[in-house]
């Protein structure tokens, strides 16, 4: 069953049907916006498919853009298929909304309806910018969700669907460790993997291939890396043959 019926005129509102048609379908799923161009199958009767697909609905959606009171002549004729689907809606009191394409189109007067139609103009509108397609598709969504009761909403909260707020990782092959993680309160701690010679991840001074002797760690050889304290000057390196004051210190 297509829940909304998503009914246009040809050269005038087309293309935002058809966007209706494939942001409804992806939120919603396949099968639950109808549109007479991709919803009728080759050689089936497309009159009757029309009016059931109407019938069965639970909101009728109308494209109305610019010009669409300007095809007053196929207005004013009962067989115009645009006509026939509304007045069936109305006829089996199907919710119609009418959707105004673009900006320059205004809300619908009474006057420039046949009868049969006039009904129209006394319903509340929704706009529909092309400038800004994706959030107007989501607004006509929210408000699908709203007016079909039970309608299946894929961008819910539902299992394996983030909730608002939430930060969702993914991670492919990994070889080592990874860590993922949302709000932090308090330290955070440090993976060395690899390591050759002294690794010092704590609070106080580092020294690495030094003359220096802090406390009962002694650690000499060529090269020297010197840290002192809290950062705030210089990092000094040393290569090359040791000299004889390290042995003085032995």
């Amino acid at each position: 069953m297509s829940e909304i019926f998503i009914n246009y005129r040809t050269g005038d509102g087309e293309k935002t049907a058809a966007l209706l048609r494939q942001g409804l379908s992806h939120r919603f799923g396949p099968g639950h916006a109808f549109h007479a161009s991709q919803s009728i199958v080759p050689g089936e009767s497309w009159p009757e498919r029309l009016l059931t697909a109407v019938r069965r609905s639970s909101v009728l959606l109308a494209v109305i853009g610019p010009d669409w009171t300007n095809f007053r002549t196929r207005l004013d004729d009962p067989e115009d298929w645009v006509r026939k689907e509304i007045e069936e809606a109305f006829r089996c009191e199907v919710p119609v909304v009418p959707v105004l394409d673009g900006r320059k189109t205004s809300r619908l007067s009474r006057a420039d309806l046949p009868p049969a139609l006039r009904r129209l103009a006394d319903l509340q509108s929704i706009a529909f910018d092309s400038g800004d397609t994706e959030v107007c598709v989501a607004r006509l969504g929210d408000l699908m969700a709203e007016l079909i009761p039970g309608l299946d909403d894929g961008s819910g909260t539902e299992a394996g669907t983030p909730a608002p707020g939430s930060v969702t990782n993914s991670i492919g092959t990994v070889n080592g460790t990874a860590v993922q993680s949302r709000d932090l309160t308090g330290d955070v701690g440090t993976v060395v993997k690899g390591a050759h010679g002294p690794v010092h991840t704590g609070n106080g001074n580092i020294y690495s291939h030094s003359r220096h002797v802090s406390g009962d760690r002694h650690f000499s050889g060529d090269g020297m890396t010197y840290f002192e304290g809290d950062h705030h000057g210089a990092i000094q390196h040393r290569f090359g043959e040791r000299d004889g004051h390290e042995d003085k210190d032995r």
